[in-house]
């Protein structure tokens, strides 16, 4: 009898600062799809977000990531786009796991409003062939149809207002960020003096 597949969440993103809603949403995942692991995947460079803004170096974010996740054992935190260097394409991610274990089953997390733009994604034809897209959706809201060829399983998740880009600009402002960051995570910030909190 051969052994079940391992199923294993990718989670990616700029985590510019990783917050509560990164976290729920993984929980969630991993919880209603039964994953064996949930890695949340630190971009390197983020092609998405080249020219919008300066982005907070990688090996801070990924301090971040590592800080939010001690308390939650079920969750890790993945260099392996930091550590392949350059730009970070999904689909480089899925062949090198699938490299390192070709039986996984690879899960790609991603928001309902990413879904529009997969067809903008390096290789999108060979990464539908090689991964299933868990698309994050909102209770009571439609979910959006997923391009042709994908497999796709939607998972609700109750939404919470906040975003990386808000909390940036409320820490630059000096705002306080209590329950939208975990502490772990706030320490990091300070100790690292990120988002001009080093005054």
């Amino acid at each position: 009898m051969e052994p079940t597949p391992t199923r294993i969440g990718l989670f990616g993103g700029t985590f510019d600062p990783v917050h509560t809603a990164h976290l729920e949403v993984a929980e969630a995942v991993t919880s209603a799809l039964g994953l064996d692991r949930m890695l949340l995947v630190v971009a390197n460079q983020p092609w998405q977000k080249e020219g919008e803004r300066p982005v907070t170096p990688a090996e801070d974010r990924f301090a971040m990531v590592e800080a939010a996740l001690a308390d939650h054992p079920g969750l890790e935190a993945s260099r392996i786009e930091i550590d392949r260097g350059g730009p970070s394409y999904t689909i480089d991610t899925v062949r090198q796991l699938h490299a390192s274990d070709p039986t996984a089953e690879l899960i790609v997390v991603v928001g309902a409003d990413v879904v529009a733009g997969l067809p903008t994604w390096k290789d999108e034809a060979s990464l539908r062939g090689q991964a299933t897209l868990a698309v994050v959706t909102r209770p009571g809201v439609p979910p959006t149809p997923a391009p042709a060829g994908w497999r796709t399983v939607d998972v609700p998740v109750a939404p919470l207002d906040v975003s990386s880009t808000g909390l940036r600009d409320r820490l630059e402002a000096g705002q306080p960020v209590d329950g939208l960051v975990p502490e772990a995570v706030m320490r990091c910030i300070l100790q690292r003096g990120l988002y001009a909190t080093r005054r």
